[in-house]
């Protein structure tokens, strides 16, 4: 039997990132039952044939230049306190320490239908090639409707109609990119949508797929039905394409099907970790994906599955296993996606995620230009501000803009994650430069800060 002393179970953000920060200083293995680790927010813009698929495939390198071990297999059990690691293959490794980071797959609602054809998620290689094929060819008549209006339904949404689509983009809630910007802010992509002619459904739950064997319609609690197109009239085995398809988008759960000991704590967000990424096992940690975590800002469980929170989650755990003390501060959801002509970011609580935790809140807002308003491609940017109206403290910050955004919209997060007040911000010392800025004479974080200032 092989040992190691330490074994990563996931080839995902998080253990790339362990390999890179641990390989060589130890003996190490990341199992990875995929054929390849890939960059999953890029899966839209394959299907718009913007990049190729193959481009959206990590090297194995990453793992294998770090002096680690890459194995391929599926983890079927661990026992915990043997400290061993059994593949479905019979393969058996011994570990010193391990690592949970096998992320997340797609939730699937129990909804009648659902395992009709043409139903299918968003995540995996199978599903992007599945797509992409769909996406191809001349057919008419081709209907897709996604069921989530997330920023990876939004994302295939507008891949799918730039292939000549018909798109129906459905979700429960009353606006679009729930969770990260506030319906006011979401008015302007969603006007662009309709004029791309997707068409929206908000504030509606699919409760049932029909179909004989394929997906015919889709109804909802409204009492609303969709219907989609009937098949071409391919016969021949194997060629025989559908040309309608539902897709959901609808959240995460953790992929941690191996976890059959009850020793190993775990909560309705994945396996339960403290700060320093331990588990309720000695020598068991876990990060990323799979595991449940705490708001930075609440202090309460919630929602945080993004390779931009597994990665830090990763470099914490990196560096108290070679003996240093960094604590993780909780997830405060930096997260940015592009609706056709707008770059949108959002950070923290969104307004009705603050009052929903109990914060009595005070808005700001700014609108200003991406540029000088003198140069010929200057753009429309507005910003939104959510701060703790009793203490001042930042708490949320949202951003629809004709330029990138990430950039603002980390510093929003660093203010956030730092408690930063709503005075703070309001004395940023800031750049202007007429291709990347307002005129010097006004910022729009500071613009935002101050219009809260004349409130309270």
């Amino acid at each position: 039997m092989e040992s190691y002393e330490l074994i990563v179970i996931g080839g995902g953000p998080a253990g790339i990132t362990l390999a890179k920060k641990l390989g060589g200083k130890m003996k190490m293995a990341v199992i990875r039952p995929e054929d390849h680790s890939m960059i999953y927010c890029a899966m839209p813009y394959v299907i718009e044939d913007l990049i190729p698929i193959e481009k959206t495939f990590k090297k194995d390198e990453l793992v294998t230049d770090s002096k680690a071990d890459l194995i391929r297999g599926y983890v079927k059990d661990i026992d915990f306190d043997m400290k061993n690691v059994k593949l479905a293959d019979g393969t058996q490794l011994k570990y010193e320490k391990l690592i949970i980071t096998t992320g997340a797959k797609p939730f699937m609602p129990p909804i009648k239908g659902s395992n009709l054809n043409g139903v299918s998620s968003f995540k995996t290689e199978s599903d992007l090639l599945a797509l992409k094929d769909f996406a191809k060819g001349k057919e008419d008549s081709k209907h897709a409707v996604i069921v989530g209006a997330g920023a990876i339904g939004i994302e295939l949404a507008q891949a799918l109609k730039k292939a000549n689509i018909e798109v129906t983009l459905i979700d429960m809630e009353k606006s679009i990119l729930p969770g990260l910007i506030d319906p006011e802010m979401a008015e302007l992509p969603v006007e662009n949508l309709i004029k791309k002619g997707i068409h929206i459904i908000l504030g509606a739950k699919v409760i049932e797929l029909s179909g004989s064997e394929y997906v015919e319609y889709v109804k909802l609690d409204s009492g609303k039905v969709i219907w989609l197109d009937d098949l071409d009239e391919c016969t021949a085995v194997g060629d025989n394409k559908l040309n309608r398809i539902v897709v959901f988008s609808v959240g995460m759960t953790p992929d941690i099907p191996f976890i059959k000991d009850k020793k190993l704590k775990t909560g309705k967000g994945g396996i339960c970790v403290n700060e320093k990424m331990e588990t309720n096992i000695k020598d068991v940690y876990a990060c990323g994906d799979c595991v449940e975590y705490k708001s930075g800002i609440t202090g309460k469980i919630i929602p945080g599955k993004l390779a931009t929170n597994a990665v830090p989650m990763a470099k914490v755990l990196a560096r108290n296993l070679l003996g240093e003390e960094y604590e993780y501060p909780g997830f405060f959801n930096g997260a940015a996606t592009k609706v056709y002509d707008y770059f949108i970011g959002g950070t923290g609580l969104t307004e009705a995620e603050a009052k929903k935790s109990g914060f009595k809140t005070v808005i700001g807002y700014a609108e200003l230009t991406t540029q000088f308003p003198i140069m010929p491609e200057a753009k429309k940017l507005k910003i939104k501000i959510v701060a703790n109206s009793k203490s001042g403290v930042i708490i949320g910050g949202q951003i629809v803009s004709g330029e990138p955004v990430t950039g603002k919209i980390d510093l929003l997060t660093y203010a956030i994650q730092n408690k930063s007040t709503i005075r703070d911000l309001a004395k940023l010392s800031y750049s202007a430069q007429p291709y990347q800025s307002f005129f010097p004479a006004a910022n729009a974080v500071v613009l935002a800060a101050e219009d809260i200032l004349n409130k309270i």
